[in-house]
């Protein structure tokens, strides 16, 4: 039987591409219009005349160290977390101890703890521990917030994996670490590219341990660098904007790359 078309839901479609589009639309327009020329016309007017100067201006603002080091601290994070996670997650999961239930509930009331509220305290450790200005100093925090989730997230991938399987290779003669790195890893792809994205976003939209701990120009990151458009004359709205699109890149890049196994670790199936 032919089926009848949903014009409701293509009306309804259309309406989100423009609630979508028009933001995006905004944005990149802006990104190719000199400042006077943007300022004149308006947001939503389609530009008369293209330039590439509020892209190159942004590099000429530091920007590119700045693209640095958010690139160096969200490759450390997601290294930290890809070390970490993993092997915790098949304790927690493979584990029928006591004691590893409760430290796996007593690590996850990380979720409840906010930033803000230990930042002075991590201020004072940071200090002490010689990492202030150092990008060592906001890896390592910001790494130590993504483990609770990223740990609740790859076991639940875990879990999914059958019983029947590490049956199998335990009669094998397998050993936990064998079993680890040939079924456990391989089938929590899913898993493991959703705690690589989540990672990835906290790391390189991170704001509030950039401006706690770091300072000078050169441990600057993306989101403090961003400021630089804003003077005490106004907003350099073109090239904020051109600044926020080269941003959006590496985050898109990781999404298009992992968005299959993303999709699939967040239906909870583990990759399979």
């Amino acid at each position: 039987m032919r089926r009848r078309p949903n014009y409701l839901a293509g009306v309804g479609s259309l309406i989100w591409l423009f609630l979508i589009g028009l933001p995006l639309y905004v944005m990149l327009v802006a990104t190719v219009q000199p400042q006077s020329k943007y300022s004149q016309n308006g947001p939503v007017s389609f530009p008369r005349s293209f330039t590439l100067e509020n892209y190159t201006g942004a590099f000429d603002s530091g920007f590119g160290q700045y693209f640095l080091n958010t690139l160096i601290v969200t490759a450390c994070v997601i290294g930290l977390v890809l070390l970490l996670v993993p092997p915790l997650a098949y304790a927690i999961v493979r584990s029928r101890s006591r004691i590893t239930s409760q430290i796996f509930r007593l690590f996850l009331l990380g979720l409840a703890i906010p930033a803000q509220a230990v930042i002075v305290p991590m201020f004072y450790l940071i200090s002490k521990a010689g990492l202030y200005d150092n990008l060592l100093g906001v890896i390592l925090p910001t790494a130590a917030f993504c483990l609770p989730m990223s740990a609740l997230i790859l076991s639940g991938a875990m879990r999914d994996i059958s019983p029947e399987l590490f049956e199998a290779m335990a009669m094998d003669g397998a050993s936990p670490r064998r079993m680890f790195f040939q079924l456990v890893v391989p089938l929590s792809g899913g898993g493991l590219s959703t705690i690589v994205v989540f990672s990835a976003l906290q790391a390189w939209n991170g704001f509030l341990f950039p401006l706690v701990l770091t300072q000078s120009e050169s441990t600057k990151l993306i989101t403090l660098g961003l400021y630089n458009f804003q003077t005490e004359h106004g907003i350099n709205i073109p090239g904020l904007l051109a600044a926020v699109v080269l941003s959006m890149v590496p985050v898109l890049l990781v999404y298009l790359f992992a968005r299959r196994a993303l999709v699939q670790g967040l239906m909870g199936v583990g990759g399979k």
